[in-house]
């Protein structure tokens, strides 16, 4: 993998994106959503992941993201590790009318990789890229946030429920957010 798309091991702030193999729109059910936001959580809490922004989208989720303790590379590889069993669980489980399709697409997708036993949900790779001028910061921060206003989701992206926007804006979001200031 290219040196540009790794996690410097210093400190740093990072852009990154988790995308669905083939795109997938993954994301439409509540219950698939949650399963990312309390993963999220999870990793705040207890892998000292530091959330500074955030749009969950039908196919992908965006970041921007540092840690004090912990390599994000490590973080991210153990996120998407756990939110891949749990996302194949709920939708076995659950009355997903899509449930034959994707997983058969899941599980195409595996197919030929090793280190995947059954199903491969996300991409490999997040593309990184550290944040270290504030234009480039505020770029990133507006791309992610309006997102959902791309996608003619909401008129407005602090009416996003699934985004740090809400933060940004004063409002109180799904998730902590470390505000990345002027």
């Amino acid at each position: 993998m290219s040196e540009k798309y790794k996690f410097n091991d210093s400190a740093g702030i990072y852009f990154c994106t988790c995308t669905i193999v083939n795109w997938i729109d993954l994301f439409i059910r509540k219950e698939l959503k949650h399963i990312i936001i309390n993963s999220l959580i999870y990793c705040q809490k207890e892998k000292g992941l530091l959330i500074h922004a955030w749009c969950l989208m039908s196919n992908h989720l965006h970041l921007i993201i540092s840690s004090e303790t912990t390599n994000l590379s490590d973080i991210l590889r153990d996120f998407k590790k756990y939110t891949a069993k749990e996302i194949i669980k709920e939708i076995q489980n659950s009355n997903e009318s899509r449930k034959e399709w994707i997983l058969e697409l899941f599980s195409k997708a595996g197919e030929n990789i090793n280190r995947i036993q059954n199903y491969k949900i996300w991409q490999d790779g997040n593309q990184p890229k550290q944040l270290l001028t504030y234009e480039f910061t505020k770029q990133k921060l507006d791309y992610i946030h309006f997102n959902p206003v791309e996608a003619e989701l909401v008129e407005e992206p602090e009416d996003y429920l699934y985004s740090s926007a809400r933060d940004y804006a004063g409002r109180k979001g799904l998730i902590k957010v470390d505000i990345i200031n002027d």
